[in-house]
């Protein structure tokens, strides 16, 4: 299960930070990929960061290089998306996302880990005028 939260309405420049408590993942070794991608009205969704538990590299896309950054605190199973620098285009719906059995989407971490994603949570909607 992927529950987001954070997202909100700011000005140009500004931040956000997004959270998402993660619960039901891994891959059998205790170590799970999450990540974050967000959708625009009338676009596909895109990937924007993804981060592995086993060793803490993440990827990002480059939307969200220099501005963005991936964390996850595995005592709380909590991901979150710091977001700095927000532009216009930023604005989308922001989901939370993890592995399924089938997935439909992958990132390969800094350090090669895999990170494939088949279930995104409901979303969070992050404005930026």
């Amino acid at each position: 299960q992927l529950v987001e939260s954070g997202g909100g309405s700011v000005q140009l420049g500004g931040s956000l930070t997004l959270s998402c408590a993660v619960s039901g993942n891994g891959d059998g070794s205790g170590y799970w990929c999450t990540g974050w991608f967000r959708q625009a009205p009338g676009q596909e969704r895109e990937a924007v960061a993804a981060i592995y538990s086993g060793d803490g590299s993440a990827i990002y896309t480059d939307s969200a290089k220099g501005r963005f950054t991936i964390s996850q605190d595995n005592a709380s199973n909590t991901l979150s998306l710091q977001m700095n620098t927000l532009k216009p285009e930023d604005t989308a719906m922001y989901y939370c996302a993890a592995r399924a059995p089938i997935n439909i989407a992958a990132m390969v971490t800094a350090t090669g880990t895999r990170c494939e994603f088949g279930y995104w949570g409901q979303g969070t909607q992050v404005t930026v005028s």
